[in-house]
């Protein structure tokens, strides 16, 4: 593997250090067809493969993607979107950036991908992996154009590498490009949910109307279809096999003999026709319509078509009333261990699960997500029993799901709430990273329990609300986090209010020169607090739940040099302790042993002027020494008592 141009370090040219152009980049463990290519791929800028590059070709059908020898068509299909909506064009692909034979042209681009509730900046050089001096994956349909390969370049690092992008789905590209809400649906079994799950499914209405969403879709959404590589001979003899495509519109047309035939148009990233059934170019079937373009009838779709996703540009348009969702809300939250993993309703545990207050204020509309975050480090011996059970697209994921109540206020008893019929759910616990819940719901108060399937299993999610009415969304104040059993004992709690304050002291996190002008709160550990080189300090954060998003937090532990008292500023102090990363959670907790000293804690969130109030418990483990005391009470009674004496 080879990269050319060397010297462009000397010529200014920036050099991605952090997605370097090498087989780091290209490959994750070795997995997929495209290992094999590791010796043959040479790195080239765009300039070293053509005459005048540019970004975005003016005529813009030239501009469509082709995908190239990686199998990431999924995220192909989804940047389609970006071609027919210019807002989101210049939101993933900032405005202002120099191109090729520009004064200011670098050698780097930025892009733009929303990622779990907010929009993150992907910076990369313009190396490019190629074979035989060309592009090896995707590019634009002009030779010319490098948006295509630049912003999958992007991907694959916001990934960790392009064998990363191997094989996904359009639902997580359209969200990630977008931030907008995608849903997904399997035509194939229809007809057996609504025999087995006409009772359980509240969802089974919409699934119902699948026929009229094709049409509502035509100007207001991004339509995508995928065929399944496990479907029978004939089910795939017409678009192959697991292949995912753009569906662009949706007619209705008549044929000469007044026939009414329902036709979708279809772009295949493969740059290539692959549909083979009715409708295909120079069929007979062309004979009863005028000549136009490649179409393929709305019944081929449904038996060659395993699912397709929607995602609504801008504002948030449902697609089964077509009303603006103008409200959106959003809170991320957590499955800890042995705390708040709480597992499925069949667990004893599903209470312990986090909760969340949706207050409607008018009847209206609802869109509810339940959105996790991706494990990208799975056990082995889990991830080998999702290979052996054939769903490796679901590896980096937790079976779940979302259940709503309906309580007549916020005092209510949460065990019989828990144990009547949810007023509404999602279908099933389901290895996605995004489920969906529609609903039209009246004013009043929901309790919402997001769950995994299995209990003590952990991740990270973010709760999204879109509605067409005002709606609140907030957190139950959850317990106390309890010590293990291995710190037992007595322990002295010590409570500090305070507050970040947008500005003076919402510092943020280390990584920001302000960090220094976050609240502080001193302590000292003394002589005597500590006999056993065990754990005698826990330090508890808890963050005031703001009127959005929960805060990423954290907080650090500085020691003052001997013999000194705490500093105004510990910025020179020995760091002995952190609570990091910074985590969006209520609480975060840090159990620790302290040598005697003076002592200073830092509680910050991670990005500054970030305000909210918060509350700092210090919970110091007690020791008690029993001392013997003989006395003398009268002539009648002589005993022996044990008195406990606390150590100051």
């Amino acid at each position: 593997m080879a990269r050319a141009g060397k010297d462009e370090e000397e010529e200014g040219l920036y050099v991605d250090s952090d997605f370097p152009a090498d087989v780091s980049a290209l490959l994750s463990d070795g997995s997929t067809p495209i290992a094999k290519l590791k010796d043959s791929i040479s790195w080239l800028r765009p300039q070293d493969i053509c005459q005048s590059p540019e970004l975005i070709p003016e005529d813009i059908s030239l501009g469509h993607a082709k995908q190239g020898l990686l199998g990431d068509c999924w995220f192909l299909c989804a940047c389609t979107i970006l071609l027919q909506n210019k807002h989101l064009l210049n939101k993933v692909i900032p405005l202002d950036q120099p191109l090729w034979g520009d004064s200011g042209y670098k050698g780097f681009f930025r892009f733009c991908f929303w990622q779990y509730g907010h929009w993150k900046d992907v910076i990369i050089d313009d190396f490019l992996p190629c074979v035989d001096f060309k592009p090896c994956f995707s590019q634009c349909l002009s030779p010319t154009a490098f948006w295509v390969a630049m912003l999958e370049k992007a991907y694959a690092k916001l990934h960790g590498s392009y064998e990363s992008l191997w094989a996904g789905q359009v639902s997580e590209a359209l969200v990630d490009l977008t931030g907008g809400l995608a849903e997904h649906w399997s035509l194939r079994s229809f007809e057996t949910e609504e025999e087995n799950d006409k009772q359980q499914d509240t969802n089974l209405a919409r699934r119902r109307s699948v026929c009229s969403i094709v049409k509502l879709v035509k100007d207001n959404c991004i339509l995508s279809c995928s065929t399944n590589s496990r479907a029978t001979v004939e089910e795939t003899s017409e678009l192959g096999q697991y292949h995912a495509l753009n569906v662009l519109e949706c007619q209705e047309v008549s044929t000469v003999s007044g026939q009414k035939v329902h036709l979708l148009r279809i772009r295949n990233p493969w740059g290539r026709c692959c549909w083979e059934g009715s409708w295909i170019e120079g069929s007979h079937s062309w004979s009863s319509l005028d000549p136009d373009v490649l179409w393929i009838c709305k019944r081929g779709f449904h038996r060659g078509n395993s699912g397709y996703h929607l995602a609504e540009n801008g504002h948030i348009k449902s697609i089964y009333s077509g009303h603006m969702l103008t409200h959106r809300l959003q809170l991320a939250g957590e499955w800890i261990k042995g705390y708040s993993a709480g597992g499925s309703r069949n667990s004893n545990s599903y209470c312990t699960n986090p909760k969340y207050w949706l207050k409607v204020r008018e009847r209206g509309e609802v869109l509810i997500s339940l959105l996790q975050h991706k494990n990208r480090r799975m056990d082995k011996s889990v991830q080998k029993l999702f290979e052996d059970l054939c769903i490796n697209k679901h590896q980096h994921y937790q079976a779940i799901a979302l259940h709503i109540w309906k309580v007549e206020n916020r005092r209510f008893n949460m065990s019989r709430v828990l144990s009547s019929v949810p007023f509404a759910s999602t279908h099933c616990h389901a290895y996605d990273r995004e489920v969906v819940l529609h609903q039209e719901l009246e004013p009043g108060y929901y309790l919402m329990i997001p769950s995994t399937y299995q209990p003590q299993i952990e991740a990270q999610f973010l709760i999204r609300v879109f509605s067409s009415s005002s709606t609140s969304l907030s957190a139950l104040k959850s317990p106390a986090m309890s010590l293990s059993l291995a710190v037992g004992g007595e322990w002295e709690n010590s409570y500090f209010q305070g507050a970040w304050v947008r500005g003076t002291t919402a510092g943020g996190s280390r990584n920001f020169h302000s960090h220094w002008s976050n609240p502080r709160f001193p302590f000292s550990v003394c002589e005597d607090t500590i006999a056993t080189p065990e754990i005698n300090i826990t330090i508890t954060l808890y963050q005031t739940p703001p009127e959005k998003d929960l805060h990423p937090i954290g907080f650090h532990v500085y020691k003052a040099p001997d013999g000194r008292s705490a500093s105004q500023s510990p910025k020179n102090d020995e760091l002995v302790a952190s609570c990091i990363p910074h985590c969006y959670n209520q609480v975060v907790s840090l159990p620790c042993h302290l040598t005697p000293g003076v002592y200073t804690v830092v509680p910050s969130t991670y990005e500054p002027d970030c305000p909210a109030n918060f509350t700092l418990c210090l919970s110091r483990r007690v020791h008690r020494k029993v001392m013997k005391c003989q006395e003398t009470l009268g002539r009648a009674i002589q005993e022996m008592s044990c008195v406990s004496l606390m150590k100051s």
